[in-house]
């Protein structure tokens, strides 16, 4: 995935939270844009552990996380820390468009 520019990822972000009012209702938004575009499951590794990523979850302290999954055993990771493969899934750009807003 090319590196989108800043013109782009606000665009992105201004279509995500636009019906949001407030940082809880804006955090909602996007997680709703990232579970509906970005294509699960993938693959990616995790501490050196290779996982896929089943879906992408709001949890209460600790935001959008990406419910990764090895065998039996469910992980949340917090998306801006999920490591993304190479070359991305499709709809990887809302999860930049999300660091665009969150830093």
């Amino acid at each position: 995935m090319a590196r989108l520019s800043d013109a782009e990822l606000e665009a992105l972000v201004e279509r995500a939270v636009v019906d949001a009012y407030g940082e809880d209702e804006q955090l909602a938004a996007f997680q709703s844009v990232i579970e509906d575009n970005l294509a699960v499951p993938f693959r990616t590794t995790v501490l050196g552990v290779e996982v896929t990523v089943a879906g992408i979850d709001l949890l209460p302290g600790s935001g959008i996380v990406a419910v990764c999954v090895r065998g039996r055993h469910r992980q949340a990771v917090g998306i801006l820390d999920l490591p993304l493969p190479t070359p991305p899934p499709a709809g990887a750009e809302w999860i930049e468009a999300f660091r665009h807003w969150a830093l």
